[in-house]
């Protein structure tokens, strides 16, 4: 246990260390994410005639919180691991007593938390700015929403992971992520709540991993009606469902990459 601790411990400082020297270019990073932002002015516009059953203010709430879950949830190892792959770097992490996805997730992590703060500036800055929209969250809504948004960032990181293995058979992995975000972008609620959605496309939506990564959290932090159990089961359910499928595909994959003579 004191070595798994060590070896934790090592890995964060060393990929905070890289990420806080790179501290511009996360203010970049920060405001690359302010879709929701953008598409908050529009529908807080859109409800003003009060035919969506939500209020300009719940809007605001709601895209602001988005906002937030994403910058706890932003991720980018498909692209790092398919340079890995492709360049043949991976071949010195395969030599280390340790998963190579274990890097990746203390960078993801380390870039968390030299975010944050310039994520909490941007809201601060809001509320400011807006000040009707300021509310402080319910206890049981904020205790809920902390494991949910840590299980979301979870399954976004295992779920481009797992398409991140592909780029063992093909040199563009990137594209299927492309392709994902597509879905991702106006099923997961980052373009509109899943409240404004017909009764029955909801209901297939929420069968599918997509509501989990963005709405689910975002919408026990402001306070929207969510099934509470059935979205922490169904996110535990694709998280087992993709963490197969990764372990699957690594298995196969690194029988591929060393018959390529990496």
């Amino acid at each position: 246990m004191k070595g798994i601790v060590r070896k934790a411990r090592v890995l964060l400082s060393v990929y905070y260390a890289q990420m806080v020297e790179y501290r511009a270019e996360l203010v970049l990073w920060v405001l690359s994410g302010s879709l929701p932002l953008i598409l908050m002015g529009i529908w807080m516009e859109a409800a003003q005639g009060g035919r969506f059953g939500l209020t300009p203010v719940v809007f605001a709430r709601y895209f602001l919180t988005v906002f937030f879950v994403r910058q706890l949830s932003t991720v980018w190892v498909i692209w790092e691991f398919e340079k890995e792959v492709v360049e043949g770097k991976l071949s010195a992490k395969l030599l280390q007593p340790l998963d190579p996805v274990w890097h990746h997730v203390a960078a993801h992590l380390s870039e968390r938390v030299a975010r944050l703060p310039f994520s909490l500036l941007l809201v601060v800055l809001f509320f400011i700015l807006y000040p009707q929209a300021f509310w402080l969250p319910s206890w049981s809504g904020f205790l809920l929403f902390v494991p949910a948004v840590t299980i979301a960032f979870a399954l976004r990181f295992l779920i481009q992971y797992t398409f991140a293995m592909f780029a063992f058979w093909i040199e563009r992995a990137a594209a299927i992520e492309q392709f994902w975000f597509l879905l991702y972008l106006f099923l997961s609620g980052i373009v509109a709540p899943l409240e404004l959605f017909p009764d029955n496309v909801r209901e297939v939506v929420l069968w599918t991993p997509f509501p989990y990564l963005i709405h689910f959290p975002a919408a026990l932090l402001v306070g929207l009606p969510v099934d509470v159990g059935r979205g922490f089961l169904a996110m535990l359910g694709w998280f087992l469902v993709f963490f197969v499928w990764n372990r699957w595909l690594w298995r196969r994959g690194l029988k591929r990459y060393s018959g390529m003579g990496a």
